[in-house]
């Protein structure tokens, strides 16, 4: 017991020092660190409820997923029935009433043309669904229906990338900590702590950022396209300039290309007019693809497409073979600046709007943090005083354990870039009052080989020893519980269970280690024959 080398001493006050040294920069404002250069360490976040910030509940517009479901099937009929040798006439293709229809011209290749239909469906789950029935009716149309286990699957995948796209575009924004999470099938809950201004939130995140790159329709009767009517295979769409909607540009409804082959989009400004514009850089592929079609393309317009509406629709002047181009559309350094992290992050599958929007001020998180603070205080002057009377210097040992113990876990929380929410709190008021437990057991089984007739050494180190087994057991069973509320638990049990996990690895370390080696060193130092405890 009284045996503690030098270098294990110096590892625990080293351990402790750092821990302790580490959760200073959360006790001081950020501008003062910024002043002092210093405003790269690691600190604690404040969560939503004690900073403040904006809360947006987003939910999907599945009707217009179930839209561009069909879209997408529509597009890849038409391909599959020009594959291969043996190509299949079909009629024009409906795709009224939520499903898609068509005849096929020669009656003979009716089956084979059902065989390829169903070569594009695809199994939903476990149900032993596929994502589409094939149906042949009035002896030559195949109709194309979605089934209700296809719709649901495609809005869980929609809503998988839609919550990673959401993540990515605030992550661009410089915010910390966000909290990102997906409530049922198709809702996203988003809070951002420290952001005021949920209407540049909303503008961001709310944005689809469906970038696509069309041949503009030179066939089109200008009076019926101001109509807002295009011939077939064709499609009258409004530009962005003109929010009333009155000014039209008929546009080839194949998408020669497409945001998904971007890799990269920023902020730039025109050589020409020194106006704001979006740079864009494709992949490989869509570099080849961009070089293509202007080749193909000189001297006829090309429209830049974003979310339906029309931002420009340029000439080709010559072929553009460096897979690079620029979009313009009378931005401002904000709005180009949103367009590039939008494009960066990728395109929303799925429309998302706002059905829940909250703005939460700093002064209800002020006022947390001083109940919170309070308690703290109150549940801290409480357990020291109660030790002191209870153990005497044993006590004392305890006390400065727990107070070591709350900044460890701090700086432990500071060192992770973990965020405190009120919960979280709650679990530092929990932790304080537990994390006596130990000394507590451990002080009562010193007393108990004292009453056996035991010197103060050998009973001090029987009470380490054997109460050491039982801290570890109840202690592995706070964790357990704690581990559940952290993978199982909404973002505020979270806050909790984080907050109670770190607190019991180092209340742990605190109460056992630390207070041993105390008593270690006055032991070896006063050799008492009593001990009062």
């Amino acid at each position: 017991m009284l045996d503690f080398p030098r270098w294990k001493i110096l590892s625990i006050v080293i351990f402790l020092a750092v821990g302790v040294l580490l959760s200073v920069p959360s006790f001081i404002p950020e501008p003062i660190l910024a002043r002092a250069g210093l405003s790269g360490l690691p600190r604690i976040n404040l969560g939503l409820d004690l900073s403040g910030g904006s809360h947006l509940m987003l939910e999907a517009d599945t009707a217009d997923l179930a839209k561009q479901n069909i879209e997408r099937m529509d597009e890849a009929v038409r391909t599959e029935m020009r594959r291969g040798d043996e190509k299949i006439a079909i009629g024009d293709i409906s795709t009224t009433g939520g499903r898609l229809s068509f005849f096929v011209r020669d009656g003979a290749l009716l089956d084979s043309a059902v065989e390829r239909m169903r070569t594009l469906t695809q199994p939903s789950g476990m149900t032993g669904q596929r994502d589409w029935n094939v149906q042949v009716v009035d002896s030559t149309r195949i109709v194309l229906t979605p089934t209700d286990a296809g719709l649901k699957q495609a809005v869980d995948g929609a809503m998988q990338v839609a919550t990673e796209v959401v993540r990515k575009r605030i992550d661009e924004m410089g915010t910390r900590e966000p909290n990102i999470v997906r409530q049922g099938s198709d809702r996203i809950l988003v809070q951002v702590p420290g952001l005021q201004d949920p209407a540049a939130l909303k503008a961001l995140i709310g944005r689809t950022a469906k970038l696509e790159f069309k041949l503009v329709d030179l066939t089109a009767d200008p009076l019926e396209v101001a109509k807002g009517r295009a011939p077939v295979g064709s499609e009258a769409l409004p530009y962005a300039d003109n929010p009333r909607g009155g000014a039209f540009i008929a546009v080839k409804r194949r998408v020669v290309l497409s945001g998904d082959e971007l890799i990269n989009a920023t902020l730039s400004y025109s050589q020409q007019t020194n106006e704001p514009v979006v740079s864009i850089t494709f992949n490989s592929e869509g570099g080849r693809k961009f070089a293509r079609v202007t080749q193909e393309n000189v001297g006829k317009p090309f429209a830049m497409i974003l979310d339906g509406k029309v931002l420009s629709a340029p000439n080709i002047n010559e072929p553009i073979l460096g897979g690079q181009a620029q979009i313009s559309g009378r931005f401002t350094t904000d709005s180009a600046n949103q367009l590039a992290i939008a494009l960066r992050s990728g395109k929303l599958p799925v429309a998302l709007k706002v059905v829940e929007e909250r703005t939460v001020g700093p002064e209800l998180g002020a006022d947390s943090i001083r109940a919170g603070t309070l308690a703290s205080a109150i549940a801290a002057v409480a357990v020291v005083i109660f030790m002191l009377v209870s153990y005497g210097r044993f006590g004392f040992y305890a006390d400065l354990a727990v107070i070591i113990n709350v900044f460890v876990i701090l700086g432990v929380m500071a060192i992770f870039n973990g965020t405190l929410t009120l919960p979280g709190i709650a679990g530092f008021v929990l932790t304080i009052g537990t994390a006596v437990d130990a000394n507590v057991l451990i002080n009562e089984r010193v007393r108990e080989e004292l009453r056996r007739g035991r010197v103060p050494t050998q009973a001090v180190e029987h009470g380490y020893k054997e109460a050491s087994r039982t801290i570890f057991e109840a202690n592995v069973t706070h964790a357990i519980a704690g581990l559940i509320m952290f993978i199982l638990g909404s973002a505020q049990v979270k806050g909790f269970a984080v907050v109670l996990l770190i607190g019991i690895a180092t209340s742990v370390f605190t109460a056992v280690v630390f207070t041993r080696m105390l008593v270690a060193l006055w032991l070896r130092r006063n050799r008492p024959t009593h001990i009062n405890i």
